[in-house]
């Protein structure tokens, strides 16, 4: 039997030893290797991402502290180091207390007010599955400090940050060109896992941030919220994410550490497929309509016992990452 600390220094270890490895292979020669390097990258980002929703959650230690630093090394790897640790926590429970997604802006109505021009490029570029909106969420938080005067105090931290960063790509551009890119690809490949994990996890509203909260109801909440598991048939496969897809169990228990949400998944819905979405059916919503979510919302969805998935489109700069 594997104690819970265990599983949680493996989960930790592997992190940085798949990361470490990924570099390493696509520094290589060799383009089977480099691919090895590509998958090893995002999937490190993955586990390091679904590790801060952990700490943020203070799930893997005992201290609030020790959470905090930890999580803070793993933004250090995902990207989203350049928002403050207490931002990133209260920006996450504001989605559980509030049982909403809170955004800087609304999308839709920030792309409808482009030029033509300027929003064709968008267009092209999500449809080639560069992900322009998430990296513009980052680009925002990372510009932030600079131009809102409420936030001048980052500046210094910010500058710090992107300098030692962009000496880690210098760095990694004179070893190898190709390193750069393939890591550019990874990168890239990362930010569309994590937005695909969190475009069918919800239907909530969106909610500006700033605005007055509509006050729901756990009721709401968990009907509106959906597990997308890698495989029922083989639940350990679920681990290749650490289990982020219960999500229904882990909204029901925001304090369930990542190893104990099959069991409580099946102790609230044993063999029902309430809120489990074939995981096939979901990948061919986020191809087909990643230029719709864009300028429609998420869609609709029949809440009915028997799920119809046809206009489910997901919901977009969600992510836990990124903080208005």
């Amino acid at each position: 039997m594997i104690s819970p600390n265990s599983k949680n220094i493996v989960a930790i270890a592997y992190t940085f030893i798949s990361y470490s490895l990924g570099i390493l292979l696509i520094l290589s020669s060799h383009w089977q290797l480099n691919i090895l390097g590509i998958i090893a990258i995002v999937h490190s980002l993955s586990i390091a991402t679904a590790l801060t929703h952990e700490f943020i959650h203070g799930n893997i230690f005992k201290q609030r502290t020790t959470n905090a630093w930890w999580g803070r090394v793993m933004t250090h790897l995902n990207g989203a180091c350049y928002a403050p640790w207490e931002n990133l926590v209260e920006h996450h429970f504001n989605h559980h207390l509030h049982h909403l997604d809170v955004v800087r802006f609304d999308v839709v109505e920030y792309l409808n007010k482009l030029p033509s021009w300027w929003r064709s490029i968008y267009v092209v570029l999500e449809w080639l599955y560069f992900p322009v909106m998430e990296f513009e969420m980052r680009w925002r938080i990372i510009s932030d400090p600079f131009l809102d005067a409420n936030k001048r105090s980052l500046r210094g931290r910010t500058l710090i940050f992107m300098l030692y960063r962009a000496t880690a790509f210098v760095i990694l551009a004179w070893l190898s060109w190709k390193a750069l890119l393939l890591y550019s690809i990874a990168y890239i490949s990362f930010v569309n896992v994590m937005r695909f994990v969190d475009a069918f996890h919800h239907i909530y509203d969106y909610a500006i941030v700033g605005s007055n909260f509509i006050q729901r109801d756990r009721v709401y909440e968990q009907a509106r919220t959906f597990s997308n598991l890698i495989s029922v048939r083989y639940p350990w496969l679920n681990l290749l994410f650490l289990n982020f897809g219960y999500h229904n169990a882990h909204h029901h228990n925001m304090s369930c550490p990542w190893h104990e949400l099959p069991a409580l998944h099946n102790k609230l819905y044993g063999n029902s497929d309430r809120g489990l979405f074939p995981l096939p059916q979901l990948v061919f919503n986020y191809h087909r309509f990643r230029i719709d979510r864009l300028f429609a919302g998420q869609g609709e969805i029949n809440l009915d016992r028997e799920l119809k998935l046809d206009d489910f489109i997901g919901g977009v700069a969600v992510s836990l990452l990124t903080p208005p």
